[in-house]
């Protein structure tokens, strides 16, 4: 077994509510355990609000846990009433099963489902041929009206109106927990914080009917730092599928996401290590713009491919300027290596060493760079806040540069969004 998995949740702030946090927490460093998380499909895609329990269950089974990723093709049919004010649409099973495919593809970005290391399993395949009066007499009975009442997921819509259909949905997902264990010794169910009903209630069930000790974790509700729900944008979701948000727009969403977010984001959504995920969350402005590329590139890895991260990570910062292009902010992330090819292939200026120990009017600079055309061109678009000198607008147009201001040999100017000029030292000139 490697590092204990219920440590790194703990410390990546993964965990809202467990069953037996210490009984939890020894099961998890004596052995490898089966766990599960599931999935309604919905959608035909996973979207950003699905990720905190996706990125969880990596963590599990990178400490030598096995994942069952249940996709709820009979569950889908009667609808989750857990954090909805409505009942949701009903879907024909051509539509579950082609949904339940594409997120399967999906998961497999996130999961190694080579040598059982996980698996995808769908409860239509065993909710789907019980028998509706044998359910409920053999399974039905052991379910309390009064504590289902009390579940808040049922609480919430009993206020809007529940159908009986969805007042199912508990049982369904109890006996989902109950199956799971019998047929693949599952001992553990995650969820957000709006399952711990229907969590706690296949535990009950499957100490019950099956006499296993069996535990339930939950994760926070992920809102933004203003209190509204994360992952939403004005378009609506953000998707996993790159033909419902593009690769650029899924690296622009976490590249904008509030500073005050920054820190715990990094700590979710990527594997650096949490010391240097204090640090980058902490980065006073400017350079927390640092941290946010780089919550931004790591993100669009996981979920598209280091190709597409690199890609979007270039396409912006050419829009936008990079927050970092000399790489002075200290990170394990790969984006450093695609910061050097980046700053390498852009237009570059040599100024002679003399000149810059002499100091250089900002002006001038930004002429001879060829990024103005004139010094009162270059007054200009310092006047209107387009000038920028290693992502830092510039406001004094009697700004002197010197070699102080280079970064590890180089420094970058920017005019406007796009005209770009990389600046390094000529040793070997003098003007």
């Amino acid at each position: 077994m490697q590092t204990n998995a219920f440590h790194i949740l703990e410390e990546r702030g993964f965990l809202y509510q467990t069953t037996d946090a210490e009984a939890l927490r020894r099961l998890l460093g004596e052995r490898p355990v089966t766990f599960y998380v599931g999935f309604d499909p919905t959608a035909s895609s996973l979207h950003i609000g699905h990720l905190l329990p996706v990125m969880a269950m990596r963590r599990l089974q990178e400490c030598g846990h096995r994942a069952l990723a249940l996709v709820g093709g009979a569950t889908a049919m009667v609808g989750d009433p857990s954090g909805k004010t409505e009942a949701r649409p009903i879907l024909s099973r051509d539509d579950i099963n082609a949904n339940a495919e594409a997120i399967q593809a999906q998961l497999a970005r996130f999961l190694d489902f080579t040598e059982g290391r996980a698996r995808l399993v769908n409860n239509a395949d065993w909710l789907a041929p019980l028998n509706y009066i044998e359910f409920l007499r053999d399974f039905g009975r052991h379910f309390s009206v009064n504590r289902m009442l009390a579940a808040e997921s049922v609480k919430q819509r009993l206020e809007t109106g529940l159908s009986f259909l969805e007042f199912n949905y508990m049982l369904l997902q109890a006996y989902d927990f109950y199956h799971l264990n019998r047929e693949y010794g599952c001992a553990l169910q995650l969820g957000g914080q709006d399952q711990w009903g229907n969590i706690v209630a296949g535990i009950d069930i499957t100490r019950r009917l099956g006499q296993q000790e069996v535990y339930g974790l939950t994760f926070p509700l992920l809102l933004k730092s203003d209190g509204e729900k994360f992952g939403k944008t004005a378009a609506g979701a953000v998707w996993l599928d790159p033909q419902r948000t593009r690769p650029y727009d899924y690296y622009q969403f976490w590249r904008n996401v509030d500073d005050a977010d920054v820190a715990r984001l990094l700590g979710f959504f990527t594997a650096l290590p949490m010391d240097e995920v204090r640090r980058l969350g902490t980065l006073p402005a400017p350079d927390i713009n640092r941290a946010k590329e780089i919550l931004a590139f790591e993100a669009t890895g996981l979920a598209h491919g280091a190709d597409e991260a690199a890609r979007a990570y270039l396409a912006a910062g050419s829009e936008f300027g990079f927050a970092d292009s000399a790489n002075r902010i200290p990170t394990s992330s790969r984006i450093t290596a695609v910061s050097a090819g980046t700053a390498a292939d852009l237009p570059t200026y040599r100024v002679p060493r003399t000149s810059l120990e002499a100091g250089v009017g900002v002006l001038k600079l930004f002429v001879d760079a060829g990024l103005c055309g004139s010094n009162s061109e270059a007054r200009r678009l310092v006047r209107g806040g387009g000038c920028y000198l290693n992502d830092r607008r510039l406001d004094n147009e009697t700004q002197t540069v010197t070699v102080a201001d280079l970064a590890d040999g180089q420094m970058l100017l920017r005019a406007g969004k796009k005209n770009l000029r990389r600046v390094i030292l000529d040793e070997g000139a003098d003007r």
